[in-house]
Order: structure tokens, then C-alpha cells, then sequence
């Protein structure tokens, strides 16, 4: 069971998702990932979003309309991915005070131009109303048409940024098509700078299905390498890819909110910046540039922030002291719900979900329980960056 609430300090989730109806019938409607399927013998749809997954949806399609096959593609698609009630339940089951729920990958990344916009504004605006009817407790970050002309994406940000519950923008890390590095994507990040939303950067495309080897094609190690390997290494790469093309410099007052404690960052923060100072030409370039380029240390503790969900005191540590001197307050606690649910007994999705509790675990084994380092990552931090003070 959740452990009673040992202080009044506010809880909030700065990484859980939600698919509005509208999404889930766009993915009804593909024959290609992403796609919502539903297979005889299933109770629930089949998500299936990663190219990981090809194979065995593969496998089930040509299982015929009648067969049920042996191993399912993606994952159920339950009522706690579109139903806010229980969003809401979730919150109070866990003792979450505030969420800031934003669509989960691969959010409008696969849509043709021109719909793309039109689609934005229909989500976003679909967020905000949630939010609307319950003030104080939700917020969110908007999703952009990043496949429209840069025009329709600039008018985004200004329809998210109007939105009173719209606290950023979740993205992810394939920007205009070719990556967050893309010289043409500097007017969208210094837009949403000007705009004071910061970026939810969120990992999607992994790590080419090849890496993982035939057994893991075959459906042999699930999803273990894909989600665990796979996308903490796709957000360190995209972030130092930025870091090397001089992004952070280009937009000082950008902000980003990193999933999954900044990836392989926190570990990796230093081996790249050896690299870069034993690199002739990077090293040159660095001291040249006007203003001399930061290090990546400095990249990390300044315009960066960490969420929380690692699932262990030793990765929380580490993320915790990349982000340097005062680190606590750029590490924010979050579930990932309605991913990695329960794994079987009690009251199944609708009790404690152990993913939660492992997260929880780690910010009082990282801390120490109702310290002011804990309160600060279990929700004070993200009061303070993303402006939760009610509207």
C-alpha cells in the first residue's frame, strides 16, 4: 500500500502522459506504426509504437483475423491512458497533488503537414480543458506540429503559450526530421525561449533494432533493451549533439526538462567533455567562440533539469550531483504513468503501482524522508521552475 503522506509538502508528477480520444482515433485509423490494434483473445487494444515491435506485430497479422497469437505486440492500451478520472485516481492512490501531463511519444511526429497544426491545436486545447475543470491540479505541456511548415509551428507556440494551464512543450528528439542539432530548428527553440515554456525532451527512437541482435528481434528479451538501454542512450546522444553544434550558446535562456534523469548524462558528462577537449578542432572552436563556449558541466547546471524516475538511490545520486552545487533543486520526481503498471496482485491498476513506489523509494534513500532535499524533488522544485501556483 502507498505509505501515509509524512508532510504537507506538495507532491507533483512532471512526467506522466496521457492519449486524449482524439489521438487514440488517429492511431485506430494507421496501418503503420505508430497504431492501435485490437487482437481476438485481448481485453484491451494493443499500443504498439517502437520499430522493436515491428516483428511481432508482424507475427500477429499474419496469425489471421480468427488466431490468437502467442505473443501480442506493444502494450494494452487501458482506460488509464485517455481517462482523466483515472488520471485522477492515480494522483490520489499515490498521494500526487499536482500533474503536468503531456502526450506520450510519438505525439504528432508522424503526421502529415498538413494537418499536423490543426491537430496541435485540437490536443492542446483538449489538455487545457482538462486542466480547466480541475484547477490547481493539472497542468501541461503542449505538443507541436513539428512536421508543419515552421510558420504553423511558430503559431503553436503562440496558441500554447496563451493557454493558462500550458506550462511547456514536450519533444522529442527528432526535431524538424534531423534531430534537436538542426541549425533549422533554432527559430523554434529561441520562440519557445522568448515564450518562457521550457522543453519536456522525451526519447522515442531509440537505438537502431540491429544493436539488440536477432534474439531480442524475436521477441526473446521483450522490451527490457529498447526502454532500458535504448532510450537513455537516444537522449544523451540528442543532448550532446546540441551541446557540440552550439545550441545551448545560440539560446542562453532555453530551458529542458530531461526524461529519465537526463539519460546517460549524469554518468557520461565527463568522458564527453574529455573527449571534447582532447578533439583538436572542438577544443580550438570552444576557446575562439565569442562568448568562449561552456562546458557541458556548466550546460547541465544551467539551463537543464532532471526528472526523477530512475527507480534507485544510484542513479538519483548521480543525477543529483551532475546537476552540480544545489543539484537537489533541478530533480523533479515523476511516475511515467500509464506506463510500467503494476506486475500482478492487489488491487491491479487501480491500487499501488510498484514502479511509483520504487521512485518514491529513491528520493527518501537519496535524501533521507521529509528532509528538504526530498520535498524539494517529490514536488517544491517543480512549484518553483514550472510556476504551479494555481490559477
Amino acid at each position: 500500500m502507498a505509505q501515509p503522506r509524512a508532510s504537507k509538502a506538495k507532491v507533483v508528477d512532471v512526467h506522466t502522459h496521457m492519449y486524449p480520444p482524439e489521438y487514440i482515433r488517429i492511431l485506430e485509423s494507421r496501418l503503420t506504426i505508430p497504431l492501435v490494434r485490437s487482437f481476438p483473445g485481448a481485453t484491451d487494444p494493443r499500443l504498439i509504437l517502437l520499430d522493436a515491435e515491428v516483428p511481432a506485430l508482424n507475427v500477429a497479422l499474419s496469425s489471421g483475423p480468427a488466431a490468437t497469437p502467442s505473443v501480442l505486440p506493444g502494450r494494452p492500451l487501458t482506460r488509464h491512458f485517455a481517462s482523466l478520472s483515472q488520471k485522477l485516481h492515480f494522483m490520489d492512490t499515490h498521494g500526487i497533488d499536482i500533474s503536468i501531463v503531456s502526450l506520450a511519444n510519438p505525439w504528432l511526429d508522424f503526421l502529415p503537414p498538413a494537418t499536423a497544426g490543426p491537430t496541435a491545436t485540437s490536443i492542446n486545447t483538449s489538455f487545457s480543458s482538462m486542466c480547466a475543470a480541475h484547477p490547481g491540479r493539472l497542468y501541461f505541456f503542449a505538443a507541436l506540429p513539428l512536421t508543419a511548415p515552421q510558420e504553423a509551428i511558430l503559431s503553436s507556440i503562440a496558441h500554447a503559450a496563451a493557454l493558462p494551464y500550458c506550462r511547456g512543450v514536450i519533444l522529442g528528439t527528432s526535431g524538424l526530421g534531423s534531430g534537436l542539432d538542426d541549425p533549422l530548428l533554432l527559430p523554434i527553440l529561441r520562440a519557445l525561449a522568448t515564450a518562457s515554456l521550457p522543453i519536456f525532451l522525451h526519447p522515442h527512437y531509440g537505438l537502431p533494432n540491429a544493436v539488440f541482435g536477432p534474439l531480442a528481434a524475436a521477441g526473446a528479451y521483450g522490451h527490457v533493451l529498447p526502454l532500458a538501454i535504448g532510450f537513455p542512450v537516444e537522449t544523451t546522444i540528442a543532448v550532446t549533439r546540441m551541446y557540440l553544434a552550439g545550441v545551448f550558446d545560440a539560446v542562453p535562456s532555453l530551458r529542458m526538462l530531461l526524461a529519465h534523469s537526463g539519460g546517460c548524462l549524469p554518468f557520461l558528462a565527463g568522458r564527453i567533455e574529455s573527449c571534447i577537449v582532447h578533439d583538436g578542432h572542438l577544443a580550438v572552436l570552444g576557446k575562439t567562440a565569442s562568448p568562449p563556449r561552456r562546458t557541458v558541466w556548466e550546460v547541465l547546471r544551467e539551463q537543464v533539469y532532471l526528472d526523477a524516475v530512475i527507480y534507485s538511490n544510484v542513479g538519483l545520486k548521480a543525477a543529483v550531483q551532475a546537476a552540480g552545487e544545489g543539484g537537489a533543486g533541478r530533480v523533479m520526481f515523476g511516475t511515467d504513468h500509464p506506463f510500467f503498471p503494476p506486475v500482478g496482485g492487489g488491487e491491479g491498476e487501480d491500487g499501488v503501482w510498484e514502479s511509483v513506489e520504487l521512485n518514491s523509494l529513491a528520493v527518501e534513500g537519496a535524501f533521507g524522508a521529509g528532509t528538504p532535499g526530498a520535498e524539494g524533488v517529490m514536488g517544491g522544485n517543480a512549484v518553483e521552475v514550472f510556476r504551479l501556483f494555481g490559477e
